[in-house]
């Protein structure tokens, strides 16, 4: 087997080697605890399920998309949080149970939601009769992937508390590696695509991105959220599987346009997460430094 095609294997290993590491840094009180935080979990799923179609619906007519860009980018706005939001919470102070919560929680309901929401966009957009059916196998990718990994790393964490206090800093500049690692092979992997797209693709992207980032963070903070919480929420809207956005428009749809979204989406959200997550972090240490 060649290094290209053991990649996708080995990203697998290293997320959930990272997942682990978010896990000895969590407790069983941490997702008790979110029951105190209802309206944090329906604040969430409230704008993944309606407010960020909503908001792909406002930039398509506003910026008079293409139709085929515009079920592609519909495509995006259904689909749910992606593994990497764990990730960037984790890195940059947000609440991981969260965001670990709703990472399941918004995958289990796209099962009937992205199929939905895309299926509409064809009908509106693109009246081509094509339909996108229930997505079950993504619910066992974020199992094996996501809370298996998250529940071995709770358990060492519980019986070998001094071993997961060691592991802090180590796993936290592995994470920094992965997610680093993540951004240049997307790039890499999609150069053509972005090169050849970007101008007519890549503004309605990356305000849609934006756009996603912002209101899940500065809504949660509106609702009274504290800022750990309404950072996790910001990744977990701002951050969405694009992968999967990917596999419907090439595997399911056999549409190499429809991806196009998805795929400038995929490089460009490692880059604006990244500027968001540190101008958050600077804000705290500004208002922390004012008080």
């Amino acid at each position: 087997m060649t290094f290209t095609a053991a990649l996708p294997a080995l990203l697998l290993g290293a997320l959930a080697l990272v997942m682990f590491g978010l896990g000895l840094s969590l407790s069983v009180g941490d997702f008790v605890r979110l029951r105190q935080h209802p309206r944090a979990v329906l604040l969430a799923l409230g704008i993944q399920m309606l407010l960020l179609p909503a908001v792909a619906w406002g930039l398509i007519v506003g910026l008079g998309v293409a139709p085929v860009y515009a079920v592609g980018l519909m495509l995006l706005a259904a689909s749910p949080g992606g593994v990497s939001a764990n990730l960037f919470s984790h890195l940059f102070g947000g609440n991981v149970a969260m965001n670990i919560s709703l990472t399941a929680i918004n995958t289990v309901l796209s099962i009937v939601s992205l199929p939905l929401i895309t299926n509409w966009a064809i009908a509106t957009f693109a009246q081509t009769g094509q339909v996108v059916p229930l997505q079950f196998g993504k619910v066992f990718e974020v199992v094996g992937v996501i809370l298996v990994p998250v529940l071995i790393g709770m358990v060492v964490s519980n019986r070998r508390p001094a071993f997961a206090a060691r592991m802090e800093k180590p796993m936290k500049a592995f994470s920094a590696l992965v997610l680093a690692a993540f951004a240049v092979i997307a790039i890499a992997k999609e150069w053509t695509a972005l090169t050849q797209s970007f101008s007519s693709l890549g503004p309605v992207v990356l305000a849609f991105n934006l756009l996603s980032l912002l209101s899940g963070y500065y809504l949660s903070r509106w609702a009274g959220l504290d800022k750990p919480m309404a950072t996790a929420v910001s990744f977990e809207i701002g951050i969405h599987n694009s992968t999967l956005a990917i596999f419907v428009a090439l595997s399911v749809l056999q549409n190499f346009q429809l991806a196009l979204p998805a795929a400038i989406y995929s490089v460009s959200m490692y880059l604006t997460a990244s500027l968001f997550g540190m101008l958050v972090l600077r804000w705290r240490q500004m208002q922390a430094a004012a008080a």
